[in-house]
């Protein structure tokens, strides 16, 4: 009523101006001749209409002059046309009715919040105490299957599980949570004063609490996660979440991209999504696959030092930083401590994080992840090969035994089908005749069709790669476009014996080659990229004191499990991912 109210006490002013030029219809106008309004109509609406008033309105730029008429025509104040009065009475009204309405809905709301807060002054007169005639409930994680469930007069394990709400149904006679721990997801049903207590009320998506009940199974027809629930007859609320702006489902949304940088910066939460969470638990199983799979091959584990004084994939991508005023680095690679393992250790491996500075947004790169890395010695170009189909096939045959990790590669990636062997090889050579061979050709960055000594550009090589949509062991790539260190192949010394292993729909996963045996060899290599051997005294002389011949490679993590998740982007296959313009959180 105040804004009517208003309107009453302006219409008490006799005389108000308008001037469609020089007015304004905001605050800083009062109506008077000094200061006028831009519209009739906003006058109106201002002073209550026309009733007991008069309004003076004039154009005082725009408005027409007789041909013999003075500009000063132009300032005369007159009443306005009836059209024009007619006009503004209608936008008052239409003010009218908003102000009413407005008024109404305030009312409503009002009503609304009464009753809100009775109803929560209600719900804190209701307390829920457990019964301690019921049985003691047995503590389990939502993961334990073994659980006796209740059917009919049958009656199931009573137990107390803890956990976040992940999705939330509240109903008129009954509340229906999704219940997570990181072990499963279950279905909890709540009734009767469990649902009317003022917690209850409070319930939001993210909300942490105990719950007591029995285990049972669900009715007939209806569908719950292991065919199961809990039948709640007490809870304990552990920590409250936000149900109003700042409620998780207003801070992220399954529908966005989680390398989007919204979802990117509120990762700690995406993170509790059933997508991002099969992720991780792959990955984690992923690991486990590595390290059985080499304990199965007797490699030897073994930690490199993150902080290095020398390059091993090109200086442009090193981390450079001030160690104690020394010049280092952080490390692109193991590799070369890897090698220094084999005299005493035999085969080794590590799965350590590598950093490179590659000022790249594309979806395959990070500026840190997680290396599986392996050395190999007294060993050939052939068995290197042989070597890495068996790695990879035995990882995946583990992961794949695991009924839940595969049920989480089901979800992520239905298409999914283990790699049969063996691998596809074809010589780098081969790759350049296969690209130009296509209709049309498959060409180069600069547009052009491959020749050899083109560093296959990423679109072509995993275009390639989807065509033939098999695993790739593309080998022999030319020296000048590998690192120092690799072997060159005798047959052909243009080349190096190195492989790249391509996957369909993620392009390289692994990079490896034959490293080189000779001392002298080793030197000429440092010579020809320009680089001083004396920070890598260590790594050459290991061809000082006895040589042998050895090979080893590194994978990729975040991309293998891009290739078995079926990822987009490497960056939802880390915990927080870290590229250009992004360390955070």
């Amino acid at each position: 009523m105040a804004a009517i109210q208003e309107l009453a006490e302006r219409s008490k002013m006799e005389s108000i101006y308008v001037d469609t030029d020089t007015g304004a219809d905001d605050e800083s106008a009062t109506g008077s001749e000094s200061k006028p309004y831009k519209s009739l109509s906003y006058a109106f609406i201002q002073h209550g209409g026309s009733e007991g008033k008069q309004y003076q309105s004039r154009s005082s730029v725009t408005s027409s002059v007789s041909p013999d008429g003075d500009p000063a025509e132009r300032l005369i104040w007159k009443e306005p046309a009836k059209s024009a009065v007619k006009k503004a009475q209608g936008a008052l009204d239409q003010h009218k009715k908003k102000l009413l309405k407005q008024q109404q809905m305030a009312a409503q709301e009002e009503e609304k919040e009464k009753a809100r807060l009775k109803t929560f002054e209600d719900a804190k007169k209701v307390v829920i105490e457990e019964d301690p005639s019921l049985p003691k409930a047995i503590k389990i994680t939502i993961g334990e299957k073994n659980i006796k469930l209740g059917e009919g007069d049958t009656k199931g394990t009573r137990v107390k599980v803890s956990g976040r709400i992940h999705r939330l149904r509240q109903q008129k006679q009954a509340t229906f949570i999704t219940l997570i721990d990181g072990y499963g997801h279950l279905q909890c049903v709540l009734t009767g004063d469990l649902t009317k207590t003022y917690e209850s009320l409070l319930f939001a998506q993210g909300t942490s609490l105990t719950l007591f009940g029995e285990m049972r199974q669900v009715p007939d027809g209806a569908k719950a996660p292991d065919n199961r629930e809990l039948q709640v007859d007490y809870y304990k609320v552990i920590g409250r979440s936000p149900s109003d702006a700042d409620a998780i489902t207003n801070k992220v949304s399954a529908q966005q991209d989680q390398w989007d940088s919204q979802m990117l910066d509120n990762r700690y939460l995406v993170l509790r999504g059933d997508n991002a969470s099969s992720v991780m638990k792959v990955r984690s199983a992923i690991e486990w696959a590595f390290a059985k799979a080499y304990k199965e091959m007797h490699f030897t584990k073994i930690s490199p030092p993150a902080f290095v004084q020398t390059q091993v994939e090109g200086g442009a991508t090193l981390f450079e930083l001030d160690y104690y005023g020394e010049k280092a680095y952080l490390t692109q690679s193991s590799q070369l401590y890897l090698e220094t393992g084999l005299p005493s250790l035999g085969n080794v491996y590590c799965i350590e994080k590598s950093f490179r500075a590659e000022k790249s947004l594309t979806r395959r790169h990070l500026s840190e992840y997680s290396h599986v890395e392996a050395e190999l010695d007294f060993i050939d170009f052939e068995d290197l090969l042989d070597h890495l189909e068996d790695i990879i096939s035995k990882v995946i045959t583990t992961i794949m035994a695991d009924e839940v990790i595969a049920g989480f590669i089901k979800e992520l990636n239905p298409d999914f089908q283990p790699p049969t062997r063996p691998f596809k090889r074809m010589r780098y050579s081969d790759a350049i005749d296969w690209l130009n061979a296509q209709d049309p050709p498959i060409l180069n960055d600069e547009g052009n069709p491959h020749v050899f000594g083109d560093d296959i550009a990423e679109a072509a090589e995993r275009r390639m790669t989807d065509i033939i949509n098999l695993p790739i062991l593309l080998t022999h790539f030319p020296v000048e476009i590998k690192a120092f260190y690799m072997k060159k192949d005798e047959a052909d010394p243009r080349c190096t014996e190195s492989v790249d292993l391509l996957m369909p729909g993620v392009g390289e996963i692994v990079g490896g080659s034959m490293r080189m045996e000779g001392y002298e060899e080793l030197l000429a290599a440092y010579a020809r990229e320009g680089i001083s051997p004396k920070e890598y005294y260590w790594y050459t002389e290991q061809r000082k004191y006895g040589t042998s011949p050895h090979g080893g490679y590194g994978l990729g993590l975040e991309r293998f499990i891009a290739w078995v998740c079926k990822q987009h982007s490497v960056r939802t296959c880390c915990l927080y991912p870290r590229f250009m313009n992004r360390c955070k959180p």
